[in-house]
């Protein structure tokens, strides 16, 4: 058996997020339904995350476990050949078997995408979030660094989250304007279910009231642990998962 890496991009507006489900079209159904046309068979593929529906993935990794002969190149442009246009594999290759897309994953830095402006962006629509009001983004910034470190993140988390402690690790928070784009990162050791949604919420939320976007607002959610302090979810069209991390590199070390 060989275990095979595959590097993802998507435009996750027409699915219903990455894992199969029965009441919509998914990533990873449309993945498996091309491996069927290319192995033959229906093999089964790891994702390194959920995404919720309508979120986007810049860079997205999943493995999939076959002794099937084929080259990984070849398999990454059989794959794509058979693909909808709206997702693609950047590239494909052989991993240590011990190799797995999710537990080996070290970090995940999503990007929430918010166009500040009166008129929408038709070449945007579906991937970002129309704010027509006033969006300080340097006050902004200066609250969302009460985000870095390790913190209980139950505040930031939707009800229905199966995860066993919300303590996560946060190593990059910021919001930067470029133009009439304005964009939130956050990088983080893992993320809770609608983690970066709520928190992009509630800085929103925070630009509605310029006095309360202060450092130190967001400290006392945190510390509350209550998500009713927070902010609302942010629209899934703005998020994309911009970048996975395994050891250092986009790539797993052993792939170096």
């Amino acid at each position: 058996m060989r275990t095979l890496l595959l590097e993802l991009r998507f435009d996750g507006e027409a699915y219903h997020g990455w894992q199969v489900q029965p009441n919509g079209l998914t990533v990873q159904e449309v993945l498996q339904n091309a491996l069927e046309q290319v192995l033959g068979r229906r093999e089964g593929v790891t994702g390194c995350s959920r995404t919720d529906a309508g979120v986007h993935a810049r860079q997205f990794f999943c493995h999939l476990r076959t002794d099937h002969p084929i080259s990984p190149a070849r398999l990454a442009a059989a794959l794509n050949h058979f693909l909808p246009p709206s997702a693609a594999v950047l590239s494909c290759r052989e991993v240590p078997a011990d190799f797995h897309a999710r537990y080996s994953c070290r970090g995940k830095t999503y990007r929430y995408h918010i166009r500040n402006a009166a008129v929408r962006d038709p070449f945007l629509v579906g991937r970002c979030l129309l704010w027509p009001y006033p969006l300080p983004a340097d006050l902004l910034h200066d609250a969302a660094q009460d985000f870095l470190g390790a913190h209980d993140f139950s505040a930031f988390c939707a009800a229905g989250s199966s995860a066993d402690s919300k303590i996560r690790t946060v190593t990059r928070a910021e919001v930067r304007r470029e133009g009439d784009d304005v964009f939130f990162f956050a990088a983080a050791d893992g993320f809770l279910y609608h983690m970066v949604r709520i928190m992009a919420g509630t800085l929103l939320e925070l630009a509605k009231t310029p006095d309360r976007c202060v450092p130190g607002r967001i400290a006392q959610i945190l510390a509350s642990q209550d998500r009713t302090q927070a902010g609302p979810t942010a629209p899934p069209a703005g998020l994309c998962l911009w970048e996975v991390r395994y050891g250092g590199d986009a790539w797993p070390k052993e792939c170096s």
